[in-house]
């Protein structure tokens, strides 16, 4: 069980760290970068990153790792072990919740919406700037929480 436990915390710390770095990405320059161009061409542009990502290797990093996340919980409590369970419960909390749940709950639903808007406009330009501004800000958590959960998970490592 203990070979489990750590390999599940080595694998999650991995998980959770790579997705922080691609959300990281976002947060930091693709979407400053998408602001700076017509909203015609940026919402083509994230309309085709939507399509593209739920058919790429990303989802086969993103789920499993949320996946992973709820064996840890349940290993957490299974076998207490003081400061590093709650580490674990921690760093599971914030990848399903912030990261993974938040997702599907407000970054799924822009994209679809989005999705919706054809060519220029006022109606796309209005829908775009929301968007940027919206989906980045939930990018943001989305970040932050993977991150903390991949140092979460790391810590609890050293701990065990």
């Amino acid at each position: 069980m203990q070979m489990v436990l750590i390999l599940s915390l080595v694998a999650a710390a991995i998980g959770s760290g790579l997705v922080a770095g691609i959300f990281f990405a976002f947060s930091t320059f693709i979407m400053t970068a998408f602001s700076r161009i017509p909203a015609e061409q940026g919402i083509a542009a994230m309309n085709s990153i939507n399509v593209t990502i739920v058919r790429s290797p990303f989802m086969a990093l993103f789920v499993p790792t949320a996946i992973l996340c709820l064996v840890i919980a349940v290993l957490a409590l299974i076998n207490w072990r003081g400061g590093a369970s709650a580490l674990m419960l921690g760093g599971a909390a914030l990848y399903v919740f912030a990261s993974f749940l938040s997702t599907i709950i407000f970054n799924v639903p822009m994209n679809d919406a989005l999705e919706k808007v054809s060519g220029g406009g006022a109606e796309a330009a209005a829908l775009w700037t929301t968007y940027l501004r919206d989906w980045t800000w939930w990018n943001h958590v989305r970040t932050i929480a993977s991150l903390l959960a991949s140092v979460a998970f790391v810590r609890a490592l050293m701990m065990i």
